[in-house]
C-alpha cells in the first residue's frame, strides 16, 4: 500500500481505537499512522486511517455529515450511557410504535444537550471520562449539534434501533438518553452503536482513497512558474487564479499542496503531499 496512504477501516466492537490502529500498523508494517474521529470501544464502524504524510490531511477532508445506527435499551441504567457500565434494568410496559417514532423524529433540527460525562471533553485540562472513573463530580457545558435526519428502523421492546445523520462532534449516546426521556422513561442506554460513514467516506475493504476527490476545500490554480511550487518557494497572490481569502488545494500532478490566502499573502499549510 505504500508509506503514504489514506483509507477507511472498519473497527470492530470490543476494542479501542488506539489498539485497533496498532493492529493496522502491524498489518502494514508502518509505525507512522493516525486516525480521525475516535470510536468508543463498544462501538464499531467506519474509522478514517492515514499513514505517513497523509495523517496531516484529516482536517481538510469532507467528513460531515456522519451517520450512525444505534440500538437504545429502554430502562437500562448506565452512567456511560452504553452497555459497558449497566447497573440496573427496569422492566417497562411496551409503548406504541407511533409514540417511539415521534420521539426519534423529534430529534431533527438544532439540538442543545449535555454530552456524556464519560466523554473526551476536557475540564481544566483533564478528560471527563478520567474524572468520572475516579468518582469525581463531572459538570459539562451544554453543546449544540445539528441532527439532519433520523429514522426508526425497528422497535422490539425494550430495544429501539434507529439511524441518525448528524453534524461532527455529536454524541449518539446522548441522543439515546434524550429519546428515552421524551418517551417518559427515566433510564436508557445504548446496547449497540455503529458508524456508517463520515461524510463521503464509507468502508470499502481499506481501498486507498483518491485525495483529490476527498478534500472539503476548493481547488485553486497557480499561474506562475511551476518550479516555485516544486521547490516550496514563496508564492504571490497575483499568481493565483482565485485571490480571495481562504484555504485551497493545488494540483501538482503526482502530489498536492494546501495553501491559505490571508491579508494578500500566500501561506503553505501543507506542501507536496504525495497522491
Amino acid at each position: 500500500m505504500g508509506l503514504n496512504t489514506l483509507f477507511v477501516a472498519y473497527k470492530p466492537s470490543g476494542i479501542g481505537s488506539n489498539k485497533f490502529l496498532y493492529s493496522l500498523k502491524r498489518k502494514y508494517s508502518d509505525k507512522k499512522a493516525g486516525f480521525s474521529g475516535t470510536l468508543d470501544p463498544f462501538a464499531k464502524g467506519v474509522l478514517l486511517i492515514g499513514f505517513g504524510s497523509h495523517t496531516k490531511l484529516f482536517r481538510f477532508l469532507n467528513k460531515t455529515p456522519k451517520s450512525y445506527r444505534a440500538t437504545l435499551w429502554l430502562g437500562a441504567k448506565s452512567d456511560s450511557l452504553d452497555s459497558e457500565m449497566i447497573e440496573d434494568v427496569a422492566i417497562l410496559e411496551p409503548l406504541s410504535e407511533e409514540v417511539v417514532l415521534d420521539a426519534v423524529k423529534s430529534l431533527e433540527g438544532e439540538l442543545e444537550y449535555e454530552p456524556p460525562i464519560f466523554s473526551a471533553k476536557r475540564i481544566n485540562g483533564q478528560r471527563a471520562y478520567d474524572l468520572a472513573r475516579a468518582g469525581k463530580e463531572v459538570v459539562l457545558n451544554k453543546i449544540n449539534s445539528t441532527i439532519y435526519e433520523t429514522k426508526l428502523l425497528h422497535y422490539c421492546h425494550p430495544f429501539v434501533t434507529f439511524e441518525a445523520t448528524v453534524s461532527e462532534g455529536t454524541y449518539i449516546r446522548s441522543l439515546g438518553r434524550i429519546i428515552a426521556e421524551r418517551l417518559g422513561v427515566k433510564e436508557g442506554s445504548l446496547s449497540a452503536l455503529e458508524r456508517l460513514n463520515e461524510g463521503q467516506f464509507f468502508y470499502e475493504n481499506e481501498k486507498k482513497l483518491d485525495i483529490k476527490k476527498s478534500l472539503n476545500i476548493v481547488q485553486n490554480y497557480y499561474l506562475g512558474d511551476p518550479e516555485n511550487i516544486r521547490y516550496g518557494r514563496v508564492l504571490t497572490v497575483e499568481d493565483m487564479k482565485i485571490q480571495d481569502a481562504g484555504t485551497y488545494w493545488l494540483d501538482n500532478g503526482d502530489n498536492i499542496s494546501i495553501i491559505t490566502i490571508k491579508d494578500d499573502k500566500v501561506k503553505y499549510e501543507l506542501g507536496r503531499i504525495p497522491c
